[in-house]
């Protein structure tokens, strides 16, 4: 028994074989739609996700290194 998936693009019924050579698409059309929507970044991967309260953290830590950093500099 073959399996079938839904397009990506469209949803229509899609055999996974050989004989669909578009897979998981069930069309070249589909398959460059969904090409396009990558180049457009409409879809991309998203990195890891970090805690609200630890990039809080850290962002505060890299503003005061900035601010000593250039109150040395100023009374140079």
């Amino acid at each position: 028994m073959p399996t079938i998936v839904n397009c990506p693009t469209c949803k229509n019924k899609v055999e996974w074989s050989e004989q669909s050579p578009h897979r998981p698409f069930c069309s070249k059309r589909c398959q460059l739609i969904d090409l396009g929507e990558w180049s457009f970044e409409n879809n991309r991967i998203s990195a890891p996700t970090t805690s609200a309260e630890q990039f809080s953290q850290d962002m505060i830590e890299d503003i005061e290194a900035m601010m000593a950093k250039n109150e040395d500099e100023f009374f140079k």
